[in-house]
């Protein structure tokens, strides 16, 4: 592909800015420009589109916009996760929200349910539930399943799959890593994926948060909805959080992340417990 079909118009660039804020609610500005012809250069190769140019213009073609479209999301979203990633919201979630959100309902059910709202790869996930099987093995009296939601389709498939390389798990304690991974079979591979137990009670789908409903139990009792939001413009961050907290039960919290501190403001059934964790 020349330099020039390697570039996106004037024109071209704001149509697909624009497509992706509406759909999304990712902000484009003309700093993402080089970041953005970049990622679609492996879309237009797959389309066998002479340049990027050529490409939008397949996008907006009526016959093959809503399949493109989700391969467009994939190419635009940012995925960048850890396990134990601010691993402080962890450790208040084993320490104060699950002893707390028990306490509360004493012999109502004991089934908790935790919410990852943008869970990439699945290692957030994943890491909720380490962290919460671990707390029943330490004697925690009580059941629960997590969610796990995306608008990417291509890392939905890596989470649901649950296979990272060791590289990905260094941030596990070994001892953790040792009873929740499964290394694989052939050596040379250097994976490993989390254990059976631990994939049944994780569920995996795909879903926009921009839509203006979700569908999503209404009794969560903690949402992770963490480094997003700050791809927002302050309007859909507030739509967002007021969404999402109409699915969290009466005292349960939502996390958000550390640049993210700010996103509760307009939101006024939200207390702020922490700097990034909040309390319906």
């Amino acid at each position: 592909m020349s330099e020039a079909a390697a570039q996106l118009s004037d024109r071209h660039f704001r149509s697909v800015a624009e497509l992706i804020e509406q759909e999304v609610g990712i902000r484009l500005p003309a700093g993402k420009r080089f970041m953005l012809e970049g990622r679609l250069h492996k879309r237009a190769r797959a389309l066998d589109c002479t340049g990027l140019n050529e490409y939008v213009e397949r996008l907006f073609d009526h016959a093959q916009f809503e399949t493109e479209l989700v391969h467009l999301i994939d190419c635009v979203t940012t995925n960048k996760t850890d396990f134990f990633r601010e691993p402080t919201h962890f450790t208040f979630m084993r320490d104060v929200a699950v002893p707390s959100l028990l306490d509360a309902r004493r012999r109502r059910s004991n089934g908790l349910k935790v919410w990852s709202a943008a869970s990439s790869t699945g290692m957030e996930a994943y890491t909720a539930a380490i962290v919460l099987d671990d707390m029943i093995r330490s004697g925690g009296r009580f059941q629960f399943r997590i969610l796990g939601t995306d608008i990417s389709t291509g890392v939905l498939r890596l989470a649901r799959a649950g296979i990272y390389t060791r590289e990905m798990i260094a941030p596990v304690p070994p001892d953790l890593v040792r009873r929740y991974f499964l290394a694989a079979k052939d050596p040379s591979r250097d994976e490993v994926r989390v254990v059976p137990e631990l994939r049944r009670l994780t569920h995996f789908m795909r879903m926009n948060l921009m839509d203006a409903t979700y569908p999503v139990d209404c009794d969560v009792d903690i949402i992770f909805c963490r480094n997003v939001l700050i791809y927002f413009d302050k309007q859909n961050q507030r739509k967002v959080v007021d969404r999402l907290c109409h699915h969290l039960r009466p005292g349960g919290y939502l996390m958000v992340g550390h640049s993210e501190s700010m996103v509760h403001a307009g939101v006024p059934h939200l207390r702020q417990v922490q700097p990034t964790i909040f309390q319906v």
